[in-house]
């Protein structure tokens, strides 16, 4: 697809639209891109979206207390340190996960919401993992009816529990 305005260049900028489910879209090559005057934001080209660069963007700004620690942090395997990952987005090695563990958590919590995966499963390839999701939800569910002193609702979670257990 070549560009709408210069029809010389390919289309690498595609720009789409929508006021009162009225879709408009307009493709434009980088150069026309940056002089046309209808776009209500301004662009800042890179070649490509690079997940380092985003990575290392949310680094920025959003450090928490106890990174400070890890900066001074080095890996003993490469030798990067944490303020490199911080300018890069990328670690230099297996052991760099290890070394910099800690300043990690933080950053994985304010990318996904959350530390651990909780994300889909397929069914066909999920069955076991569908069961032990159910049981760690059970199992929170019956701490927390013992803190209440909710000694029946407890008894029919545990009993649950067990039941899942076997049939895992």
């Amino acid at each position: 697809m070549y560009c709408e305005e210069c029809q010389k260049r390919p289309a690498t900028v595609h720009f789409t639209q929508i006021v009162n489910n009225k879709k408009t879209e307009l493709h434009l090559c980088e150069e026309c891109a940056r002089h046309h005057q209808e776009f209500p934001f301004s662009f800042n080209f890179e070649p490509n979206f690079s997940i380092h660069k985003f990575l290392a963007g949310l680094l920025d700004g959003a450090v928490p207390v106890e990174v400070p620690v890890v900066e001074a942090l080095q890996c003993p395997n490469c030798g990067l340190t944490y303020g490199q990952f911080g300018q890069i987005g990328r670690f230099g090695c297996s052991e760099c996960y290890r070394v910099f563990g800690k300043g990690l958590e933080p950053l994985i919590r304010r990318v996904q919401g959350n530390d651990r995966h909780t994300g889909k499963v397929p069914r066909r390839a999920g069955g076991k993992l569908s069961f032990m999701r159910e049981i760690e939800k059970l199992r929170a569910e019956l701490q927390e009816a013992v803190r209440q002193e909710a000694y029946e609702r407890a008894a029919e979670l545990r009993d649950r529990i067990r039941q899942l257990e076997q049939e895992l």
